[in-house]
């Protein structure tokens, strides 16, 4: 799995949230589709150094547990927590081996968390593990890659990442590079599911009303950077959510 690829980036995993496509598109986009969790309790899987934990603790949700499988990122998280005391807990976790949870939470998300499987099996056990860890009815809210991006399109430097097909194709789906262009970049090789594997395996977990969302840049922003700085992301868009019910 991809603890020790994380394990060497720590905190400057946070400068992912400043690029434009993240900034602009992913974080509202995102939130957006989780809404109110005002008193709700929260899953939040991969969750890196916790950056969607303290915005859901800020916007009132009653108990973020966050769970990443690199010790380093699970000690930035909490430095972070040290800094600014919100009430976010965060432990070190193998999504495909979660330990049992005394109580369900009322929802779950997951940013990128199935790109770095090794086959099909392992996705199915983690969507199994989640399902188990929520109440009868919540929901599941994950952030992934589009499956329909393609690579040869024009280049998403301006966006602030590069997404280059590796050549391979394996059970889970294509063999991809992603960078992002911080100082200096960051690269990771990653296999994010197809349509059909992800959509197989959370129902084979149990989740249903499964629902793919566009993600989709604001008007504001829109009108910030132009039509046509945006024109490339919208012909060719390469991340998408979905949402599901345990």
């Amino acid at each position: 799995m991809s603890g020790q690829l994380y394990d060497g980036i720590g905190e400057a995993f946070e400068g992912f949230k400043g690029l434009p496509l993240a900034r602009y598109g992913e974080v509202p986009g995102f939130l957006a589709l989780v809404g109110d969790v005002k008193g709700r309790s929260v899953l939040d899987l991969a969750s890196g150094t916790g950056f969607y934990s303290r915005e859901l603790k800020r916007r009132g949700a009653s108990d973020v547990l966050g769970v990443d499988i690199s010790g380093a990122m699970v000690d930035a998280a909490r430095a972070l927590e040290d800094a600014e005391p919100l009430g976010a807990r965060y432990e070190v976790g193998d999504v495909a081996e979660l330990r049992a949870f005394d109580e369900p939470f009322d929802l779950a998300i997951a940013v990128q968390l199935f790109n770095y499987a090794d086959g099909v099996a392992t996705i199915e056990r983690m969507c199994r593990n989640i399902h188990r860890s929520l109440a009868a009815g919540a929901d599941f809210f994950v952030f992934t890659q589009n499956p329909d991006f393609r690579f040869d399109g024009p280049s998403l430097a301006k966006y602030g990442f590069l997404c280059e097909s590796l050549g391979e194709e394996t059970e889970i789906g294509p063999r991809e590079r992603l960078t992002a262009l911080l100082d200096p970049p960051i690269s990771f090789e990653v296999n994010p599911p197809g349509r059909e594997v992800l959509e197989k395996s959370l129902r084979a977990a149990g989740f249903d009303g499964i629902t793919w969302v566009p993600l989709e840049i604001s008007e504001a922003d829109v009108r910030a950077y132009g039509e046509e700085f945006w024109a490339d992301h919208d012909a060719n868009p390469p991340l998408t959510m979905l949402r599901c019910r345990a």
